[in-house]
């Protein structure tokens, strides 16, 4: 069969023992029945637990399906990365190991493909999340709009797929601490989004934490933007002119009506604002500065320990 006709489809897991089998299954399933040739790139984050083991022990599968093993844990975009490197359909995209995203959007994605596009944007058909991540998502989409990309959907993006052509920049280009989705917004070639059903969690916890949220907000304005340097200029010029209408203030008080004691106001506002304005800058200056260094060290995204093909050959 051509290549071009099938759709590599990279699942990034990390301790997901609870959930393997299950997810084989649904695999199997879809087999059964599908409507477009796949192929099935596992992508081992440098798992603690046996999900390895788990995943090496479905061989001899009807249909083409490798495990990529990391040498330890780099992160779900780089997982998705990595399988970004061995996929050969002629299109890709990627699937929780949750299942919250379904074969059937997947088909969905494909089909709009199919019609000339090359990225398709799954987005977030409706919101049933906590009220925390629902405020986290909405915020992180109205930051993303303002200063980072203004066709960054609402609802936030939840799955993409797309051609080769675009592959073959996401492999000549591989980002550290950067977003999948981000850059596959700043290609610019012929997209379309459209809305996708996000299915609840059924086995297992999600690894989606706070400090991975946090890293992405980070990550997305220190990659995508430069509104974190135009910022700090902003808050430094508004501080600036709060101190000079403070001392104003002081001073005129102090000729008039002498009520306010020597020294400790203005000491304590300059302190305050001083301090507030080079904390804030050195945080900021810092994270570009250790990207920079990072970038400059040409340390590798990810590190390959082992490619296993799980595919029946006979």
């Amino acid at each position: 069969m051509n290549n071009q006709e099938i759709v590599s489809i990279i699942i990034p897991v990390f301790n997901e023992s609870e959930g393997i089998d299950n997810l084989f299954k649904e695999i199997n399933e879809y087999h059964l029945k599908r409507k477009f040739e796949f192929e099935i790139i596992f992508v081992n984050d440098g798992s603690i637990d046996n999900t390895a083991e788990l995943i090496s022990n479905h061989k001899s599968l009807p249909y083409n399906c490798r495990l990529i093993n990391f040498s330890k844990n780099f992160g779900a975009h780089a997982a998705v990365r990595a399988g970004f490197l061995h996929a050969v359909g002629g299109f890709i995209t990627s699937l929780p190991a949750d299942l919250q995203i379904s074969f059937d959007t997947i088909e969905k994605l494909h089909l709009n493909a199919l019609s000339g596009y090359d990225i398709v944007f799954g987005v977030r058909e409706e919101n049933e999340i906590g009220l925390i991540e629902n405020i986290f998502s909405r915020l992180y989409a109205l930051m993303m709009q303002k200063y980072v990309n203004k066709n960054f959907p609402f609802k936030g993006l939840e799955t993409l797929l797309f051609n080769r052509k675009v592959l073959n920049i996401f492999n000549e280009n591989i980002e550290s601490n950067s977003s999948v989705f981000l850059q596959a917004l700043s290609i610019s070639f012929n997209n379309k989004f459209i809305e996708i059903n996000k299915i609840n969690r059924k086995i297992g916890k999600s690894k989606w934490s706070v400090s991975s949220k946090i890293k992405l907000l980070i990550d997305s304005f220190v990659a995508f933007s430069y509104a974190p340097i135009r910022f700090v200029s902003f808050i430094g010029i508004l501080f600036f002119m709060i101190g000079i209408f403070w001392t104003i203030y002081i001073v005129s008080r102090k000729l008039i009506y002498n009520d306010i004691a020597s020294g400790w106001p203005m000491l304590t506002s300059i302190l305050l604002i001083g301090f507030g304005i080079t904390n804030i800058g050195l945080g900021i200056i810092a994270e570009y500065l250790w990207r920079t260094l990072d970038a400059s060290r040409k340390r590798p995204v990810f590190i390959i320990d082992e490619v296993i093909d799980l595919k029946n050959d006979n």
